[in-house]
């Protein structure tokens, strides 16, 4: 039999998207082979757990204020790895106990979701640790960060992906078309009518609505849609982690209404998707992972430019969702929700889908054969899928 085999997946705190998609690897990892044991560690706030969440602020402040700002510094770095002063800087002031830490923690393995920790792990390789290091990229594009000479092969999200690593000189059986993991929870979609008497929701059409963690419920424009809809389509506004906003939208008079819920943090957001006929999102790349994996139309508000706008161009390309330049189309799809599939006998759902390129939300990322991939390359005597395997 063979021994359990540790899995250290390393992430960072820029943004919740990469440790999300560490602990969903992790989970379907170890649910997926019971041989493999997973870690999550967001390398820089274990070393550093005072002076991390300074600067994770710091960028949540610049996203939220000065999005154009980020943008441009995505676009002037898009071919451009980190340069070896950089990732040497970042190692003597940030990350000088990493090796270390990685020692004793004695992993088999060590899979990297954000671009920092796999640049510093490059450099610990190249001066002698020998423990094989992947890459998985959470999003729906390359962005040359991601790119180190340590990384023994890359797991990316879609064939286009593979194809701008390879332009960038990334040997191609170093890259795996995997899909980005979810977490199981996302792998299966319970009865809508089950879901909503559960979390005691009417029978409406439902619309869903994320990114409240980055205060993009607290618009004016989306504030008076939801006002002027609520009679007839039931809002789920789901702020995280970001306790003032959810204060700040509960004291609004307009948004005092049975069929309006304010959601905090939770983690039974796989329910809250399964219930709803819609999502107002911003292109972060797990959401719309997830998102698909439910085969939940997307309407995208406020992408931040960059990896998020990409994110975007994708799945908007192959028809799960719409850009939402105004609330406009919300009010247009709000209106045929309600009243087309009143007219027609059909389901908000399918007037919903009339919206995107596809007339129905085919589903070609498996999520449980994204993760059984990626434990057959670490442990290929266990199990071998083929890349196409992922998408059928």
């Amino acid at each position: 039999m063979l021994k359990k085999q540790t899995v250290l997946i390393l992430s960072e705190g820029f943004g919740c998207g990469h440790t999300q998609a560490a602990h969903a690897l992790a989970a379907g990892l170890e649910i997926t082979d019971s041989r493999i044991q997973a870690r999550v560690l967001e390398l820089g706030s274990f070393l550093n757990p005072r002076i991390a969440p300074m600067f994770h602020a710091a960028y949540r402040t610049a996203i939220s204020t000065n999005p154009g700002m980020i943008g441009k510094l995505y676009r002037n770095q898009y071919e451009k790895p980190l340069g070896g002063f950089s990732v040497l800087a970042l190692h003597k002031l940030f990350y000088s106990q990493a090796y270390q830490t990685i020692q004793e923690l004695k992993p088999d393995f060590i899979i990297c979701t954000h671009p920092i920790p796999c640049a510093i792990v490059s450099r610990l390789k190249e001066s002698g640790l020998e423990i094989p290091m992947y890459t998985l990229i959470t999003d729906y594009d390359a962005h040359s960060s991601w790119i180190q000479p340590g990384v023994d092969c890359y797991f990316v999200s879609t064939p286009e992906v593979r194809s701008l690593l390879m332009q960038r000189g990334v040997r191609s059986e170093a890259i795996q078309v995997t899909g980005i993991p979810v977490h199981p929870d996302f792998w299966t979609k319970q009865d809508k009518e089950l879901v909503r008497s559960q979390l005691e929701l009417a029978e409406l059409p439902t619309v869903m609505m994320m990114g409240g963690g980055w205060g993009l419920l607290y618009n004016e424009a989306l504030i008076k849609t939801i006002s002027a809809w609520r009679e007839h389509v039931q809002f789920i506004c789901c702020t995280g982690s970001n306790d003032k906003l959810a204060a700040r939208l509960n004291r609004l008079p307009e948004l005092q209404h049975p069929h309006i819920r304010v959601l905090g943090f939770t983690t039974e957001i796989s329910k809250w998707m399964d219930a709803s006929d819609l999502l107002v999102t911003k292109a972060g790349g797990m959401t719309c992972t997830e998102s698909m994996a439910k085969r939940l139309p997307m309407l995208f508000y406020d992408s931040i430019p960059g990896q998020e706008l990409k994110n975007q161009e994708y799945f908007v390309k192959i028809g799960y969702g719409l850009a939402l330049s105004s609330t406009d189309l919300l009010d247009q799809l709000l209106a045929q929700a309600c009243f087309g599939a009143r007219q027609e006998g059909g389901s908000p759902m399918a007037e919903i889908c009339k919206f995107t390129s596809r007339s129905a939300m085919p589903s070609p990322y498996r999520p449980d054969l994204c993760i059984r991939q990626i434990a057959g390359i670490l442990m290929p005597e266990a199990q071998e899928l083929s890349l196409s395997q992922a998408y059928l």
